[in-house]
C-alpha cells in the first residue's frame, strides 16, 4: 500500500507498556465521563420534559422511541466498530499506511451509513410506533420526536466513528472534552426550547440534534488537524477494498448483534406498552437511571477492546490476558458500588423524573428486581470486548444472539403470556445475562480464539 505523505512518528500511549491497572484506568475514566455526558443528552431531555411538560411527553421521548432509534444507530455503530479494532491493531503494530487507509475507509462508511440511516428513520420509524402498540395518548408526541431526531443521524454517526478512531489510537480525552461542551450546550438548548419557547418534545429533539452537529464538527476538525497517521484528509475519503472487507468481517457481526439486541428490546417494549402510560413512564425513568450502569460497563468494554487490540497488534499476548483479568476486577468493584448507590437512593433518583406516585411505585419495582442483577453482566461485556479486540467477533456474536436475544424472545412469547405481569417481563433480563455469562466463560478459556486470530491477522509478532 503506497503511503502518500510522511507522518510524524506515532508515540506510545501506555496501552502496550506500563502498569496495566493504571493505564487501564487512565484510558477508562475519560471514556466513562464521555459516555456519561453522552447519556446526559437524552437524560436531560427526559428530566426537563418530564418536569415541565408531563408524563405523556416523558414516555414519548424515552420508552416509546429509544429502542427504535437504537435499532438503526446501533447497527452502523457496531459495523464501524470493525474500523476501531483494525485501527488499534495497525496502530499497535506501527503500520502507518494501513492506519491512514482505515481512517478514510471509516469516514466513507460514516457518510454513507449516516445518509441511509436518516432516510430510513425519517420515513419508516414512526410507522413502527403503531406496530409496537404505543399508547394512543403519546403516539403523536413520539412520532414528532422520532422524525426530528432522525435528522441528526448523520452527525451522530460521524461523531461516533470519529471518536472511535481517536480511542483506537489511545486518545480517550478529546472525545470527553467534546461531549462535555456538547452536553452543556444541549442542556441550555433544552431549557430555551422546551421551557422558554414552549416547544415540548419537538424542542427537546431539536436541542439534541444541534448538539450532535456540534460534536461532529469538533471531532472532524480534530482529525483533520492531526499530523499523525490517523489524520483525516477529506479529499482522500473513499473505500479501500481490502480494509473495507476487514471492517465488515469484524464489524458486521457486532452490528447484527446490536440490531437483534434492539429487536429483543423492542419486543419487551411492546410487552410494556400493554400496561399503559404509567408503566411506560416508569420504564423511561428507570432506563435513564440504568444508563449509569451501562455507561460504566460499556466504558470498560471499549477500554478492554482497545487494550487487547493494540497489544494484539504488538504481539504482547500475555499482556492481553493480564489486562482482561484486571478489567474484570475493576468492573466488579465499580458495579458493586453503583448498584449499592442506586438501591439506597432509588426513590430519590426516580423523583428527579416525576412526582406521580403510581409511576414512582412501578419504577421502584423495576429497580429492585433489575439493579442487583447487573453484576451478572460483567463477564459478557469484558470477555466479549477482549476477543473483539483480537478480531474474533462471529462466535461471540452467536453466543450473545442465542443467550440473550433468542432466549429473551422465547421468554416473552411463551412464558409472559401465562403470567402477564411487569415482573415476569423484567425477569427476562437477569435470566439471559446469567446464561450468556456462563457460555462466555467457557468460550474465553476453552475456545481457542486467540490462536485463530493470530493465524488470520497477518500481523506478525514484533522482533
Amino acid at each position: 500500500m503506497k503511503q502518500r505523505r510522511l507522518f510524524q512518528n506515532d508515540g506510545g500511549n501506555g496501552i502496550t507498556e506500563g502498569v496495566i491497572w493504571k493505564q487501564l484506568l487512565r484510558f477508562f475514566f475519560p471514556i466513562l465521563l464521555g459516555t456519561f455526558f453522552q447519556q446526559l443528552y437524552n437524560t436531560a431531555d427526559a428530566i426537563i420534559v418530564g418536569k415541565f411538560v408531563g408524563k405523556e411527553s416523558l414516555a414519548a421521548v424515552g420508552g416509546a422511541t429509544g429502542n427504535l432509534i437504537n435499532l438503526l444507530v446501533g447497527f452502523f455503530v457496531g459495523l464501524s466498530s470493525g474500523a476501531s479494532v483494525i485501527i488499534s491493531q495497525y496502530y499497535g503494530a506501527r503500520k502507518n499506511a494501513e492506519v491512514s487507509a482505515s481512517v478514510h475507509t471509516a469516514a466513507a462508511l460514516s457518510l454513507a451509513g449516516g445518509v441511509l440511516m436518516t432516510l430510513l428513520s425519517y420515513f419508516f420509524l414512526p410507522n413502527f410506533l403503531v406496530t409496537m402498540g404505543t399508547p394512543v395518548e403519546i403516539l403523536d408526541l413520539a412520532s414528532t420526536y422520532t422524525r426530528i431526531i432522525s435528522l441528526g443521524m448523520l452527525p451522530s454517526l460521524i461523531y461516533n466513528i470519529g471518536s472511535g478512531i481517536l480511542r483506537a489510537i489511545g486518545d480517550s480525552q478529546r472525545p470527553l472534552y467534546f461531549l462535555i461542551v456538547c452536553c452543556l450546550f444541549n442542556i441550555v438548548a433544552d431549557v430555551l426550547l422546551v421551557v422558554g419557547a414552549g416547544m415540548g418534545v419537538a424542542g427537546a429533539a431539536l436541542a439534541t440534534i444541534l448538539s450532535q452537529l456540534l460534536s461532529a464538527v469538533l471531532v472532524v476538525v480534530t482529525l483533520c488537524r492531526s499530523h499523525q497517521s490517523y489524520q483525516l484528509r477529506p479529499r482522500e475519503i473513499r473505500f479501500h477494498g481490502a480494509i473495507l472487507k476487514r471492517i465488515l468481517q469484524i464489524g458486521f457481526p457486532a452490528g447484527l448483534q446490536s440490531v437483534l439486541y434492539s429487536i429483543s428490546n423492542i419486543i419487551i417494549q411492546a410487552s410494556m406498552n400493554i400496561f399503559g402510560t404509567d408503566v411506560l413512564a416508569a420504564w423511561t425513568a428507570y432506563g435513564k437511571l440504568s444508563d449509569l450502569y451501562w455507561m460504566i460497563i460499556s466504558a470498560f468494554g471499549i477500554a478492554i477492546t482497545t487494550f487487547t487490540g493494540q497489544n494484539f497488534g504488538a504481539g504482547k499476548y500475555d499482556r492481553m490476558r493480564k489486562s482482561v483479568r484486571v478489567c474484570l476486577l475493576l468492573s466488579l468493584i465499580a458495579t458493586v458500588v453503583l448498584c449499592g448507590t442506586l438501591m439506597l437512593g432509588a426513590r430519590g433518583f426516580l423523583v428527579l423524573f416525576t412526582s406521580d406516585e403510581t409511576v414512582l411505585e412501578y419504577g421502584l419495582v423495576m429497580m429492585r428486581l433489575l439493579v442487583p442483577s447487573y453484576i451478572t453482566y460483567i463477564l459478557i461485556e469484558v470477555l466479549s470486548g477482549a476477543v473483539r479486540g483480537a478480531g474474533d467477533t462471529l462466535i461471540p456474536t452467536i453466543i450473545n444472539l442465542t443467550g440473550i436475544c433468542l432466549l429473551r424472545v422465547v421468554w416473552i412469547w411463551f412464558v409472559v403470556p401465562a403470567h402477564n405481569t411487569v415482573e415476569c417481563v423484567l425477569f427476562s433480563y437477569p435470566l439471559t445475562w446469567v446464561v450468556t455469562s456462563i457460555v462466555f466463560v467457557l468460550y474465553y478459556w476453552k475456545g481457542g480464539w486467540l490462536q485463530r486470530c493470530i493465524r488470520k491477522s497477518g500481523i506478525e509478532e514484533p522482533v
